[in-house]
């Protein structure tokens, strides 16, 4: 009971503290917020462990976003600051993945000058018998032997490695056992969420039109005819409430 109330104190003090924060953006307030909520990233960067970088550059990732979501946290909408940073903070992380793993992209003509030497060497191959020298496809080319190395390096450089590509000399393990994946459980829980704190403030019909159309797949004119209404009436307010889900999604993302 008493841990009961230390927690509920403490829940106060951080709302109270939100508020002084949206209505002065105090620096200091807002330092002090971000020691009581970097718990939040801490968690989500666990998330994304083992997945090729480290942890401490993805909890620095989360942190600077769990800053960003206090300064465009607005406390007057209603709705948690858990779940309000939870979002900002995973697209974060997910932007630096694919900044991370982008794939290199070369000009273009030196790509047209590695796809002639990839020509070269199989026309070469073929007429000789054999693996041509790099000097006899600069040779073909017309081009110097180092310029061949280096379209050769830079080909090398853009390719990548197959999921199903073995790691290891017995061809047991491949890359795709290597890498970490997304726990898809946890993208669903965010969703949930969101569409819980909506559904929330929707009256009684028009919770029962979202749960006839996406969850049992009925179509507008059955609807209309249930509850007594024209198909036009509850097409107006698919719409709408369609438009409030998407406002509610580019506010907290």
């Amino acid at each position: 009971m008493c841990g009961q109330v230390k927690d509920s104190t403490k829940t106060k003090d951080k709302e109270t503290l939100l508020r002084k924060y949206c209505e002065t953006r105090d620096i200091e307030l807002r330092n002090e917020l971000v020691n009581h909520y970097l718990y939040i990233a801490e968690i989500i960067a666990k998330k994304f462990v083992n997945r090729g970088i480290e942890y401490d550059d993805l909890f620095q990732v989360a942190s600077l976003a769990l800053i960003k979501a206090l300064e465009r946290f607005d406390i007057q909408r209603g709705y948690k600051f858990s779940s309000f940073a939870t979002p900002t903070i995973i697209g974060e992380i997910k932007n630096h993945f694919r900044d991370k793993s982008r794939i290199i992209r070369l000009p273009r003509r030196e790509g047209e000058m590695i796809k002639k030497v990839e020509d070269a060497r199989t026309y070469l191959s073929n007429q000789l018998g054999r693996s041509p020298k790099i000097e006899e496809i600069g040779q073909y080319l017309n081009i110097s032997s180092e310029e061949v190395l280096q379209l050769m390096e830079s080909s090398y450089m853009t390719n990548t490695a197959s999921l199903d590509y073995y790691i290891d000399e017995d061809n047991e393990t491949d890359l795709m056992a290597m890498i970490g994946r997304e726990e898809r459980n946890y993208s669903r829980v965010e969703d949930r969420d969101i569409i819980e704190k909506i559904m929330a403030g929707l009256g009684e019909t028009e919770r029962k039109v979202l749960y006839e159309r996406f969850y049992n797949e009925r179509s507008q004119k059955e609807i209309a005819e249930e509850i007594g209404v024209s198909q036009m009436y509850i097409s107006r307010m698919e719409r709408r409430l369609l438009e409030r889900f998407r406002s509610y999604i580019k506010r907290t993302i």
